[in-house]
């Protein structure tokens, strides 16, 4: 579980980072990358819609994306808001094509 200084809380952080993050797409999410403070910690938020299934399944691919946005703030991850839209696809992936296509998203330089 991330702790609540690595989560995006709030509607307007998520709007801001939707508006004015710069987007990658992969196979089962949309990345919105919003640079902040580079001293400040990493914050990860999820929206997951209804169209990627039931109450089960969106909590489950909710707690894997939490799960590995907590490996990247553990691994020093910092300065930046990220929000991720998760895609109807995602609920049939596995924990590797997730890990993978953040991993692969996150990895690249943002744009200021």
């Amino acid at each position: 579980m991330l702790a609540r200084a690595n989560r995006v809380v709030l509607p307007a952080d998520f709007r801001a980072a939707v508006r004015r993050g710069r987007r990658a797409t992969t196979p089962t999410a949309v990345y919105y990358r919003l640079p902040t403070d580079p001293a400040a910690p990493a914050r990860f938020g999820v929206i997951v819609s209804k169209a990627v299934g039931n109450a089960v399944k969106r909590n489950r691919v909710r707690r894997r994306l939490r799960a590995l946005g907590r490996g990247r703030v553990d691994a020093g991850h910092r300065g930046e808001d990220v929000v991720i839209r998760v895609l109807p696809g995602s609920a049939q992936e596995h924990w590797d094509s997730l890990s993978a296509d953040m991993h692969k998203v996150l990895d690249s330089p943002v744009a200021k």
